[in-house]
């Protein structure tokens, strides 16, 4: 019997093993999605417990210690630090099965060297320790990245932020790059007019112009988008639960700004034809200044009303939707491709109903222009598991090259989220590992260590065209 959570954690077979351990295991890390604050990590924030860095803001958390019975008071409400984490681990075990239990374990261990299972016993012990060390620079959350062997940061900004931070940041001369992504999602939600409108109002601010037409409008949004570029954006992303791609008129998208702009409610019809001028705006944009562009899809938030009134979004109240994702992509993707402004792009499922779609649908576009132009993304959300990556994985080795794959990501809002990179790692391992022990893959282990190499770390700079991350420094592949 294997012991938890060992060195060969996942690792099948000893092809896998030597796989993760001398191609895979110390690589470095880019993470070119994530939601991780940068004021915090411009202060060089040290955080007062393991509370503050692990359960504040963890919705996959909050989600387990709501099934489990924990009242809200314990979750997002008023009870002390202390308290709340009582009750995630006393929640803990029964997280069997959950990716949460291994995540959980591996942050431990890979963070603060606990090796502790955590439960209602270990809780108090493993309180005081993890929250002793998180006061000393060592652990500050610069340390904690660095500790994870993190190249580069990818953040997710909203084109009114000011981008101080990213500049602070920048003038520090850090080892590990941050850098910001344009994510415009309020910028062309016209769901509600009131809300629309005082987006408006901070638009106008950011892009020190004033907003009447829509022709105002798109000049502001550009040159938000301009100024993003000038700090060293070359990424933008989009959360829909679908692509738009209605057809239209400059004529009819002048008249739809208008009315919203005055306050007006837009009819299903105007609302998705305004939603997709603004999807072609922003591609077009990304093309003309090399970005590469996401889209991440699926996604049927904010379900509770009553929970969203209280606590507002991203609480924990959203699931996988069942949208219908093939016809409007590859509608929007021919549009772009049609008049040579599509750019690399990255589309992301929240369905695994739909793998097999978003598999074969970046086929239809890679063009030969660049390598991996068009990228299936990796497992998100609800996805990123066991069960999730591999099919994931499966999926785009069967309909694609899985070895131009561009890897994981954390699309987190914890600074303790980076050992899902090493998930992610020993599954791959494993999964080329079963394949040569099988016989289905020659034993090649420098050409497949190579391959692993490239989807954990290099097919990712390579990429998004970050040559300057310096891969030195654990990357060497060992004989």
């Amino acid at each position: 019997m294997k012991q938890f959570l060992d060195e060969n954690f996942l690792l099948s077979n000893a092809t896998a093993q030597r796989l993760y351990h001398a191609y895979a295991k110390d690589m470095p890390i880019i993470d070119y999605h994530n939601h991780l604050p940068p004021n915090e990590v411009a202060e060089d924030k040290n955080f007062e417990n393991i509370t503050k860095v692990w359960l504040n803001g963890d919705h996959y958390k909050w989600r387990a210690m709501r099934a489990n019975g924990v009242e809200e008071a314990f979750i997002t409400g008023d009870k002390s630090d202390w308290e709340k984490f009582r009750a995630w681990a006393a929640t803990v075990p029964y997280t069997l099965r959950n990716p949460l239990y291994h995540w959980t374990h591996l942050e431990l261990q890979r963070y603060f060297d606990v090796k502790d299972i955590l439960n209602a016993d270990t809780a108090k012990k493993v309180y005081e320790e993890t929250s002793a060390k998180l006061q000393t620079n060592e652990f500050s959350v610069r340390g904690l990245l660095e500790k994870m062997n993190v190249k580069l940061i990818c953040t997710t900004d909203d084109p009114v932020d000011n981008l101080a931070f990213h500049q602070q940041i920048k003038k520090d001369m850090w080892s590990v790059k941050v850098v910001p992504a344009f994510r415009p999602d309020k910028a062309m939600n016209v769901d509600d007019a009131g809300t629309f409108n005082n987006y408006l109002t901070g638009l106008e601010k950011a892009a020190d112009v004033s907003i009447s037409t829509y022709n105002d409008y798109l000049a502001a949004l550009k040159r938000r988008h301009e100024y993003f570029a000038a700090n060293n954006c070359s990424v933008s992303d989009h959360g829909l639960e679908e692509i738009y791609a209605e057809d239209y008129t400059a004529t009819e998208i002048a008249g739809i700004f208008a009315k919203i702009r005055s306050g007006g409610a837009l009819s299903r019809e105007e609302n998705r034809k305004f939603k997709s001028a603004m999807l072609v705006n922003f591609a077009e944009w990304d093309w003309e200044k090399g970005f590469v562009q996401q889209y991440h899809l699926g996604a049927l938030r904010n379900n509770n009303s009553r929970m969203l009134k209280q606590l507002g979004p991203d609480t924990g109240w959203d699931s996988v939707g069942d949208f219908s994702q093939a016809k409007t992509l590859a509608k929007f993707l021919d549009r772009l491709d049609r008049d040579n402004k599509l750019a690399k792009t990255i589309i992301y499922n929240l369905n695994p109903a739909d793998n097999e779609l978003f598999a074969t649908m970046i086929g239809n576009f890679n063009d030969g222009t660049a390598v991996g132009k068009i990228q299936w993304g990796s497992s998100w959300w609800f996805l990123d598991q066991k069960d999730g990556m591999t099919k994931q994985i499966n999926a785009l080795s069967n309909m694609g090259l899985l070895s131009r794959f561009i890897g994981m990501l954390t699309d987190s809002r914890s600074f303790l989220s980076f050992p899902r990179h090493e998930y992610f790692r020993r599954l791959l391992c494993n999964l080329f590992g079963e394949e040569i022990e099988n016989g289905e893959l020659p034993n090649d282990i420098e050409w497949i260590g190579k391959v692993i190499q490239d989807i954990c770390f290099k097919n990712a700079k390579n990429y998004f065209n970050w040559q300057h991350i310096d891969e030195q420094a654990k990357a060497e592949v060992k004989a």
